[in-house]
């Protein structure tokens, strides 16, 4: 069985400084989302949200993000994305470090989800969509696909 997808939007999502909810340098912690842009099929900004990450001793984050799209002449769409990050522990200490690292070198992917009552964009309360994610210093991208 082969996956079918189409191209839905990109999302360069702004983020803060990492928070650790407890004080192990694995655990739980979070990033606040502080804004963004949306580009694509549909297009607008991020508006603010967080990031909540459990963090693996092997170097796996799972990433739990909830935040909203305000989009252009239709109105506001509720994100949740759930996903995993990993990759090699060099790769991995140099994305800690904030400096660029090339996305094919490691594994960053989300599930989406979305909830809406804007008109003209009801459609996407029906959809199921994945992500392919590249972290920058300061900047999530995030390459968005309806799953068909």
């Amino acid at each position: 069985m082969t996956l079918l997808t189409r191209p839905l939007i990109t999302l360069e999502v702004e983020v803060g400084t990492l928070v650790h909810v407890d004080t192990n340098p694995n655990g739980r912690r979070f990033i606040p989302i502080t804004g963004g842009r949306v580009e694509g099929s549909l297009s607008g900004k991020v508006l603010p949200g967080a990031d909540w990450q459990t963090s693996w001793p092997d170097g796996r984050l799972e990433i739990d993000a909830h935040y909203a799209l305000e989009i252009d002449g239709h109105g506001i769409v509720e994100v949740s994305s759930q996903g995993v990050r990993h990759g090699p522990p060099e790769i991995l200490a140099a994305l800690a470090k904030g400096g660029p690292v090339d996305a094919s070198l490691y594994y960053f992917r989300t599930s989406m989800r979305f909830r809406t009552a804007a008109p003209g964009l009801q459609h996407l309360n029906a959809m199921l969509a994945i992500a392919k994610g590249a972290r920058e210093k300061g900047v999530v991208r995030l390459t968005v696909f309806e799953i068909c």
